[in-house]
């Protein structure tokens, strides 16, 4: 499949087949392939709960409003956003720096000018930390679906579920906020695929506030 052949044939479906299971070879693939997307300062503030077995994403449907794709879906992720991806003492955040140093981006003497950096960027309250986590991990997101796609599997991201339900379901803790639901499988043989909704066209993209 070209780029656009992938992009234009994505869909967000509501069928799948509940019989046809995603193998663990093409899920890593999959996930190894969307962690190549980009995030500020390679933070990668994103994680994944996989679900797989039926009684968990039923667990899981319950809080979804009851969406019957979250049981019927050999797959449904669980999108977390780390609010504080970018904050010294982070495992990753710490690895992030440590690597640009490995390879020259950055100086170890830099390390405290770093995360005053990050802490103005990201840090300065509740509402900057979400913004930077759910906008790096919104960006996995895509790449994860456009790569199932070139994979032959379809998904839906889901906003429609209760975020506390869900974290207090999981065990999720608070510095996580849940970014969306990702259901993945493959579109039963047979079943009638949505057409492609209206889209903005060029020019209605493109504003301009200035008097």
């Amino acid at each position: 499949m070209d780029f656009k052949e992938v992009v234009n044939t994505r869909r967000a479906v509501n069928l799948f087949d509940p019989e046809k299971s995603v193998e663990q070879s093409i899920l890593r693939e999959l996930v190894e392939t969307a962690a190549s997307a980009p995030s500020g300062f390679n933070f990668q503030p994103w994680s994944l709960i996989v679900l797989e077995d039926k009684e968990e994403k039923l667990r899981l449907q319950k809080h979804a409003m009851d969406q019957p794709k979250v049981s019927q879906a050999p797959v449904c992720l669980i999108l977390l956003a780390d609010t504080q991806g970018w904050m010294a003492g982070n495992r990753f955040a710490d690895r992030n720096f440590d690597e640009m140093v490995k390879t020259g981006a950055m100086r170890e003497e830099k390390r405290d000018w770093f995360n005053n950096l990050c802490q103005s960027l990201y840090g300065t309250d509740r509402e900057t930390g979400v913004a930077f986590a759910c906008k790096n991990t919104s960006f996995f997101a895509m790449t994860l679906m456009l790569a199932a796609r070139d994979m032959g599997l379809h998904t839906h991201p889901m906003d429609g579920f209760d975020k506390k339900g869900v974290k207090d379901e999981f065990n999720i803790p608070d510095r996580y906020w849940v970014s969306m639901l990702i259901a993945l499988g493959y579109f039963p043989e047979g079943g009638h695929m949505p057409e492609p909704k209206w889209r903005k066209t060029y020019d209605e993209i493109f504003v301009n506030f200035n008097p």
